[in-house]
C-alpha cells in the first residue's frame, strides 16, 4: 500500500528569525529522502510540550515515503521552559499557527540547509498535520476558527498554500463539552469547525478519554462530523491519546503502545497524502478496501 521506502536525512535546527516571537527565535527540523526533488511538503505539529525532536515515527516514514517534513519547535516547548507566567503563555495557541505560517514563508532558507539541489519542495503540495495540541494548530490553518467569549467565530488565520491536512487526536467542540479545568485554563479550546473546508483525514482512538472534555472518546470525532473538509475518519481500536505511540519510540508518555498500530497510521496517512495532494497513487483506494475489515481500525469517508 506504500511506495518502497528510501533513506532519509535530517537537518536541525535551522535557526529563522521571527521578532514576533519576544526574542526566541523558531528552531525547525527538515526530513527528506536523501535524494530527489519536487518533494511535498508536510509541516507537522507537536503535541503540548514536546519539540522539533518529537514524532520520528511520522516524520522518519513521511520522508522516506517521499515527503519533506518540517517540524517546528513551538513556544509551549518544555526544552524552552518558558513559565506559565510569560506574557506570551495566553496567545501560544495563536502563536503556534503564526510559526508555522512563518516556516511556510521561509520555506528557502530551509531548502538552503540542506544538501544537494537549491529547489527540492514543491510549493504547489503542501499539507499540515499535527497530533493533540498540534493538530488543534493543525486545524486553524486548515481553516477552522477559535470562537470568542460571544459565540463569534475568531481571526480566520488559516493558509491558502496548504491543501491537505491530517488530524491526530484533536479536540473537539468547547463550551458544555469542556472538563471545568479546560474550560478554566484553555478558553481557545472552542474551535468554529464550519469553516474547516481543507481536504483533511481525521484520526481517532476510541479509548481517548481525554481529561480535557465531559463527552468521552467520540469527541475527538468532532473535527470530522463538523468540518466540511474533513473528508475521511481513521478510527483505531484501542486507540488512547498517544495511538499506539506516535510521539516518539518508546517514549515514556506512551500509554498504549502498539507497534502495529502506529505502522497502520503511517500507512493510511501517507496513502491520504498522496491522494489529497494528487500525486497519482492508488494506495487511498488500497488502504479503505484495507480497513474495511481490520482488526486494529475502520475508515469512513463522506
Amino acid at each position: 500500500m506504500t511506495a518502497t521506502a528510501t533513506p532519509i536525512l535530517s537537518v536541525k535546527p535551522i535557526v529563522l528569525d521571527a521578532p514576533e516571537r519576544g526574542g526566541t527565535p523558531l528552531e525547525v527540523r527538515v526530513t527528506t529522502p536523501a535524494d530527489g526533488d519536487t518533494l511535498p511538503v508536510i509541516v507537522l505539529s507537536h503535541g503540548f510540550g514536546w519539540s522539533l525532536d518529537g514524532y520520528a515515527p511520522l516524520a522518519d516514514h513521511w520522508a522516506a515515503q517521499g515527503f519533506a517534513v518540517i517540524q517546528p519547535t513551538y513556544l509551549d516547548s518544555r526544552r524552552l521552559a518558558i513559565p506559565a507566567e510569560d506574557p506570551r503563555t495566553p496567545t501560544i495557541w495563536r502563536q503556534r499557527v503564526l510559526d508555522a505560517r512563518h516556516a511556510l514563508d521561509q520555506l528557502d532558507r530551509i531548502e538552503a540547509a540542506l544538501p544537494g539541489p537549491s529547489r527540492r519542495f514543491d510549493r504547489d503540495r503542501i499539507a499540515v498535520a499535527g497530533h493533540s495540541f498540534g493538530a488543534q494548530t493543525s486545524s486553524v490553518l486548515l481553516g477552522a476558527r477559535v470562537l470568542d467569549a460571544d459565540g463569534t467565530p475568531g481571526e480566520d488565520l488559516s493558509d491558502a498554500r496548504v491543501s491537505a491536512g491530517v488530524m491526530l487526536a484533536g479536540a473537539g467542540t468547547g463550551g458544555a463539552d469542556l472538563s471545568p479545568f479546560a474550560a478554566e485554563h484553555f478558553p481557545f479550546m472552542n474551535p468554529h469547525f464550519d469553516t474547516l473546508t481543507t481536504r483533511t483525514l481525521v484520526v481517532a482512538g476510541d479509548r481517548d478519554d481525554s481529561p480535557l472534555t465531559v463527552r468521552g472518546p467520540e469527541w475527538t470525532v468532532d473535527p470530522y462530523r463538523l468540518s466540511p473538509g474533513a473528508e475521511a475518519l481513521l478510527t483505531l481500536f484501542g486507540g488512547e491519546h498517544t495511538l499506539g505511540g506516535l510521539a516518539g519510540y518508546e517514549v515514556a508518555e506512551t500509554t498504549d503502545e502498539s507497534p502495529a498500530r502506529v505502522a497502520l497510521i503511517q500507512r493510511v496517512t501517507s496513502a491520504y497524502l498522496r491522494h489529497a495532494l494528487r500525486l497519482g497513487s492508488d494506495d487511498w483506494d488500497a488502504a479503505r478496501a484495507e480497513l474495511s475489515e481490520h482488526p486494529l481500525g475502520a475508515i469512513e469517508t463522506k
